[in-house]
């Protein structure tokens, strides 16, 4: 007869870990930057589809100011410079926030 040995398997328990806080990204509007180049910005950069960029672009252009996405700490700094970056490059005060979730 044939014998099968199983491995050990060893069960971890969650644990806390140091993991980044998470930010909130907020677009601001503003009168100066076109709503094509926020839409560009917010696919290039954040990763969101085309509808859903214009969708926040069209918030941000009504109430002053729209979320795009959480990310981690480092992650939204970065991205939020990278947009900061583009948009200067053109000469657009385009402007993103973090806040604390």
């Amino acid at each position: 007869m044939y014998s099968q040995i199983l491995p050990e398997i060893e069960i971890a328990e969650e644990t806390e870990t140091d993991l980044e806080p998470l930010y909130r990204v907020i677009i601001h509007n503003d009168d100066v930057t076109p709503m094509d180049f926020v839409v560009e910005v917010l696919k290039q950069i954040f990763f969101l589809g085309n509808d859903r960029a214009a969708e926040i672009m069209l918030t941000a252009h009504i109430k002053g100011s729209a979320y795009v996405q959480t990310l981690a700490r480092s992650e939204a700094e970065r991205r939020i410079q990278r947009a900061h970056d583009a948009a200067a490059m053109e000469g657009y005060p385009l402007k993103f926030t973090m806040e604390r979730e």
